[in-house]
């Protein structure tokens, strides 16, 4: 009889063998490698997922896995690469050098109304910008959506209308008319001063310390003088005086105005200028508001009609409403200087208000081109005879366009002549406010024109007459 094999199953002291000591399939046998069993510890038996199954990396019959011990944990599905269409290594160090997880095509293209809108977040915005520079579709469905936000609606300033106060006032007043109004040549005057009081209300202590180059033309040659935007309002407040002492106000000179004979506006501005401790600061808004109130209600009392006192300007004088109407021309200039100092849009003013300043510098032109004649600095007039006042002679017709603008025919040979349009010699076109630039000497008479034609000689004698027309 064939004494059992050890190795068969059933045999005694076989793998199958219920007899026999130790657990089945354990190595922990008594007379085995690994010596007696423990019972509190766990015994996996051999085979496929056995410590010494085939199944178990390292394994081998009858000897421990490296998993000895501690149970038995199945690893998760792996994802494909072929889903992807990327490498393994590419999507890894894609996703690691940009910090970021990779974000699916769907999702990125969820975002495109929001990214349109300026409505995502930073991390958002950032991978939708990304995503579009290589994504065809997405590209031309984001251009799409942000032509739509377009038509939506505009950026709109969150500045208030300029003619937000005159329509106020005007409606205002056609309610409940005032018992004494403005004339209309103060009109401009209100205006601007309220309009540079509302920018100087909300500016900084530093603002006013912020540099302001004051620029005017002087013979031949543009000339400037630095100061501060509080230097500017004290020359403001300077030179409103000469209406002041006119109409019989305080001068805010005092004493040193008194003394003065006929002094010119840039003599007084620098008089106060001197006269200052220390340079000028915001506290020069205070008297300077206050000396514009008091000359509008001043002149409002002398009623609708031009009459009244006339202002020495030292070397000429002007009728009290072309000297408001002057004063209001050089309020929205130097706002001007002082708007592009602190780097604040400010517009022009109202169409009826600078077609005024427009009309007070036309009827200016002929005398100062008389003076710049007499001083050598234009050519000589060349009427065949001695045009008298009231007498049509040589004329340049001057055209503005845009708002505020219109035609003034300018008489070139004598200042008491009239304009006509039978001795037109020459025909100058400008825009409005280019114009107004021109006659505070912002402007090179040789780069304001936008359209000329006839005498050059006399169009060039009344650009730089009107250049003259600028002053400190």
């Amino acid at each position: 009889m064939t004494p059992p094999d050890p190795e068969q199953p059933g045999a005694p002291g076989g793998p199958g063998d219920s007899d026999s000591p130790g657990t089945p399939g354990c190595s922990h046998a008594p007379d085995g490698p690994n010596g007696p069993h423990d019972p509190g510890d766990p015994c996996v038996p051999d085979g496929p997922g056995g410590p010494g199954g085939p199944g178990r990396p390292g394994g081998s019959r009858g000897a421990p896995g490296p998993g000895r011990g501690r149970p038995v944990r199945a690893p998760g599905p792996r994802a494909s690469v072929e889903d992807g269409g990327w490498s393994l290594s590419v999507r890894e160090e894609s996703a690691e050098v940009k910090g970021r997880s990779v974000v699916e095509h769907h999702v990125l293209k969820s975002l495109l109304g929001a990214w349109a809108l300026a409505a995502c977040a930073p991390e958002e915005a950032a991978a939708v910008e990304e995503h579009l520079g290589g994504c065809g579709d997405c590209a031309e469905e984001a251009l799409r959506l942000r032509e739509a936000v377009g038509l939506l609606h505009r950026p709109d300033s969150l500045d208030l209308d300029p003619g937000l106060r005159t329509h106020v006032l005007d409606g205002c007043l056609e309610r409940r008319p005032p018992r004494i109004p403005v004339p209309e040549w103060a009109a401009a005057y209100d205006a601007e001063t309220a309009r540079l009081d509302a920018l100087l209300r909300d500016m900084g202590d530093s603002e006013w310390h912020a540099p302001v180059r004051l620029r005017w033309f002087a013979g031949e040659d543009a000339t400037s003088r630095r100061t501060t935007v509080a230097g500017v309002i004290a020359h403001l407040l300077s030179v409103d005086g000469l209406v002041a002492v006119a109409l019989g106000l305080d001068d805010p000179l005092g004493d040193a105005g008194a003394r003065a004979d006929r002094p010119t506006p840039a003599a007084r501005t620098e008089a106060y200028w001197r006269a200052s401790h220390f340079p000028p600061t915001r506290s020069v808004r205070t008297p300077w508001r206050e000396q514009t109130h008091a000359l509008v209600r001043t002149v409002s009392f002398t009623g609708e009609g031009t009459g009244g006192p006339t202002v020495p300007y030292g070397d000429f004088e002007l009728p009290l409403p072309d000297a408001m109407l002057d004063r209001a021309f050089e309020c929205w200039v130097h706002a001007e200087d002082i708007a592009r100092a602190v780097d604040y849009p400010y517009g022009p003013p109202a169409p009826r208000h600078l077609h005024g300043m427009i009309d007070l510098a036309a009827r200016m032109l002929p005398g100062v081109l008389a003076a710049r004649r007499r001083a050598g600095l234009a050519s000589p007039a060349r009427a065949r005879h001695l045009v008298t006042a009231g007498e049509p002679g040589r004329s340049l017709r001057l055209e503005i366009e845009g708002q505020g603008g219109g035609q003034w025919l300018i008489p070139l040979d004598s200042p008491g002549a009239v304009g006509s349009a039978e001795h037109e010699v020459a025909h100058v076109v400008l825009d409005g406010p280019e114009f107004c630039r021109l006659a505070a000497g912002h402007v090179a008479p040789r780069e304001a024109v936008a359209g000329q034609v006839g005498d050059r000689e006399a169009i060039r004698d009344v650009l730089y007459a009107a250049a003259s027309l600028s002053r400190m």
